[in-house]
């Protein structure tokens, strides 16, 4: 008689491997230990986390590809509605996690699993967005978290595993690194704390470049598709491309603050060079070709976006109508963005575009008008003015305190 699956979301890390050890010891399951990718691994990186899988115990590893789901389905909106959580953090992580935990509960579902599970701890955002996907779109799953539940130490797991047999070394590293596809996480020591900041040798992409080096963006109804003179089908390869041209100069370096799901406050480094390049020259390029008043609700909507999508609420119904809204508000942000590379920064230039609003054929700003005439202008104003007229009638004016 087959075991019982549990499918494990599994990162090769200490906390999924000791969840690989005890779901097969303790809990008798079958493991199908799942590593889902939203970017940032290569060939080899996966061969390693399936071997280490295997060894552990697991009955099945599999690598489940999300990078063109999470492109198409939450990184496109991220763009459209330059998205930065607490005017800073491109949502690296968060929505990572939320897209992670959407792949584990489909696969779960598909080879008739009863349980999932993952190694989250009851401290942090990644426990809500985990168990929110499993509890509602899986099929009568059990939710099993080990970390969690037993509230174990690093040390707890270490000597459970050498227990077991299990002597791989598990020396803690002074940086932990999650790459992805829409940047890197970074936290250590000084993150712990609201005094110190990141010494710059804890980021993964050390200072090689020091020349100035000019760099253009294409957009199409506001998807990335060119860098420089290279054109690309898929934005995910143009991403990686700017990735490439950005790292060597150490740009996108920070450190966030912000409201966990929990309640507390947590502070996390990153390092986004393609994320913050591409939210800020679409953002140039939507104030030469947008409305203000299209800007302006873009704007309120896109932060109500970013902070379900923080919360590990992707699939309350109203983020597909935000998103609607973000994709109809693109069809004219189509055009170049030309930007300078610097050591540790970047600097926006202009834009070419065929609907570039300061194109307008009714005047330049601060320098000539061809649709209204002095006296027309100063009726305009006058009219403005009678609302306050009529307010300050009857209340005092501010000159008078």
């Amino acid at each position: 008689m087959s075991k019982p699956i549990v499918v494990l979301a599994y990162s090769g890390g200490l906390d999924t491997s000791y969840c690989i050890k005890y779901l097969t010891e303790e809990k008798n399951l079958s493991v199908h230990a799942a590593l889902v990718d939203t970017g940032g691994f290569d060939e080899f990186d996966i061969k390693m986390v399936e071997e280490k899988a295997y060894a552990l115990g697991a009955t099945k590893f599999i690598h489940l590809d999300a990078i063109p789901r999470y492109y198409q389905s939450c990184v496109k909106y991220l763009i459209y509605g330059n998205i930065l959580r607490n005017n800073t953090y491109p949502l690296s992580v968060s929505a990572e996690r939320v897209f992670q935990a959407l792949e584990i509960v489909d696969y779960a579902n598909k080879v008739n699993a009863t349980s999932v599970a993952h190694g989250s701890t009851g401290a942090g955002n990644d426990q809500v967005r985990f168990d929110l996907a499993f509890q509602v779109l899986g099929h009568d799953l059990e939710i099993i978290t080990p970390i969690r539940d037993q509230s174990l130490s690093r040390q707890d797991e270490v000597e459970y595993l050498r227990k077991h047999g299990v002597n791989l070394s598990w020396e803690k590293a002074q940086y932990s690194i999650n790459k992805g596809l829409w940047g890197t996480s970074v936290g250590g020591k000084e993150t712990l704390n609201s005094r110190e900041t990141l010494p710059s040798d804890a980021y993964p992409s050390q200072l090689r470049a020091t020349e100035e080096k000019s760099i253009s963006l294409t957009f199409e109804n506001g998807e990335l598709k060119g860098v420089n003179d290279q054109a690309f089908a898929n934005p995910v390869d143009a991403i990686t491309k700017l990735t490439e041209l950005a790292r060597p100069y150490a740009i996108g370096r920070d450190v966030h603050v912000g409201d966990t799901i929990i309640g507390i406050k947590g502070r996390v480094g990153f390092e986004a060079a393609a994320p913050l390049l591409i939210i800020k020259a679409h953002h140039l390029l939507e104030k030469h070709t947008l409305t203000k008043w299209q800007q302006y609700w873009k704007e309120q909507l896109a932060n109500w976006y970013g902070m379900l999508l923080h919360e590990g609420q992707y699939l309350e119904p109203v983020m597909r109508n935000i998103e609607t809204f973000l994709e109809d508000s693109q069809k004219s942000v189509t055009g170049k963005v030309f930007l300078k590379l610097l050591p540790y920064r970047f600097e926006l230039v202009g834009i070419e575009s065929e609907n570039d609003l300061m194109q307008s054929k009714f005047g330049s700003y601060g320098e000539e008008n061809k649709t209204w005439n002095a006296e027309e202008a100063k009726g305009f104003i006058k009219l403005m003015a009678t609302p306050l007229k009529n307010y300050y009638s009857l209340h005092k004016q501010p000159s008078d305190d």
